[in-house]
């Protein structure tokens, strides 16, 4: 049974699923071919990703390969409430609601775990840490799983490299059809659709830091680019610093750009990026967001500490009074800025991600047993699978190697 907040908002939410629908060629593919061949009939599979629209599609599909689903959020914030209803309504077992507290969101995933999954589908490899921290027991079944983000590879990657890791893990997050598009054009886009949105300001003439030059953060600051800002880089890495220098971007730390920008944005995977000797440097009324897995970047327990006021100024945007006089806005509480202040990623754009979700999930129901329980790439067949379906959903055709070729090409 699930435990969601409002029946109500079903038919809304199954609007916006619908909606989703019609730009995500993959999925509508497999949902074909895995209704008529039910590849996980039998199988559990516990879904934790950001709960909104294209995630309550890839959880329908799951249902139609055949699969018992659970469901819950990845982010309190960016769980829709209306999708969750319009997925109880279909019949899957729904364990979220947005706003919800850090206990109820413990509970949440905790409860989606109990039926004890055979396959895990994780966003910021939550579900995988508590299945080895907190509840052991509900792992009995788990033949393995894979993993959305950046920052959940960083903490499976580090459980696997110290042999701490109980089942295996597929690293969806670094496949092509994941880091190429989703990160760098699905973050870029999706980022500043919700700061302008949230704030309705211009970013023309306006002077950006984008905190890191990874997959996420080089799609932004290309975005912010485009949109006429004078943007700045900061990074801790000499080879990504020089990339973002070549790129026509300006590089600095953190403690110069503090001093410069207008907009600050954050997508570094890591902790206390912009913290208080930084916050002393800026202008009145910076705009602070995050695009990082967790609200961790921009220390929110700093910036706290050091105002004298904490003001909704509107929705999704916190002025934070310093004794200085001077107000800093925190967009989104500091989590993930493009899908608690906006709709997230493009339904073209997760439709790749999803799709080698699907067929990850599937190698994993496949290959179990031969699978050692640790941090795997996805195979690159599912990577050229998935991008095959693609490309001919959009009507586009590339050249093919003659034998000729082939063979000059494996010549000595």
């Amino acid at each position: 049974m699930s435990i969601i907040r409002d029946k109500s908002l079903a038919a809304a939410g199954l609007a916006k699923i619908n909606w989703v629908k019609d730009f995500m060629p993959v999925l509508n593919r497999l949902e074909k071919k895995f209704t008529a061949e039910k590849p996980f009939k039998g199988m559990k599979i516990a879904v934790c990703v950001h709960l909104e629209a294209k995630t309550g599609y890839l959880a329908t599909v799951l249902r139609e390969a055949g699969a018992e689903i659970t469901v819950t959020g990845s982010n309190p914030l960016s769980t829709k409430d209306d999708i969750c209803a319009a997925l109880d309504s279909l019949g899957l077992a729904v364990y979220a609601w947005h706003g919800a507290t850090a206990e109820e969101y413990r509970d949440h995933q905790i409860k989606a775990l109990e039926f004890c999954p055979d396959i895990i589908i994780d966003d910021g490899s939550d579900l995988v840490m508590r299945l080895h921290e907190e509840v052991p027991q509900y792992a009995k079944n788990v033949l393995g799983g894979c993993e959305e983000t950046t920052t959940g590879i960083h903490r499976l990657r580090a459980r696997s490299d110290a042999g701490k890791l109980k089942f295996p893990m597929f690293a969806v997050n670094d496949a092509k059809c994941k880091y190429l598009f989703d990160n760098h054009h699905g973050t870029g886009q999706s980022t500043w659709d919700a700061i302008m949105y949230s704030t309705n300001n211009m970013v023309s003439g306006r002077t950006v830091v984008v905190a890191g030059y990874g997959h996420c953060s080089s799609g932004i600051a290309m975005r912010a680019k485009g949109l006429g800002a004078n943007v700045i880089v900061t990074e801790v890495d000499r080879f990504k610093a020089l990339e973002a220098l070549m790129d026509g971007f300006r590089v600095m730390p953190m403690m110069e750009a503090a001093k410069l920008g207008d907009i600050f944005v954050t997508a570094t995977g890591c902790t206390k990026v912009i913290t208080t000797e930084h916050f002393k440097l800026m202008k009145n009324n910076v705009l602070l967001a995050n695009a990082g897995h967790f609200d961790v970047e921009v220390d929110k327990a700093a910036l706290e500490a050091m105002s004298v006021k904490k003001e909704n100024r509107k929705p999704f945007i916190d002025g934070y009074h310093l004794s200085n006089g001077k107000v800093l806005n925190l967009l989104a509480e500091g989590r993930l800025v493009n899908i608690v202040a906006g709709n997230g990623h493009p339904a073209d754009i997760m439709d790749l991600s999803f799709g080698i979700q699907l067929l990850g999930a599937l190698h994993v129901a496949k290959n179990a047993k031969q699978l050692k329980p640790l941090l795997y790439n996805i195979p690159a067949e599912i990577d050229d699978e998935i991008i095959r379906i693609k490309l001919e959903a959009m009507g586009v055709n590339i050249d093919t190697l003659s034998a000729e070729q082939e063979a000059y090409l494996k010549s000595m």
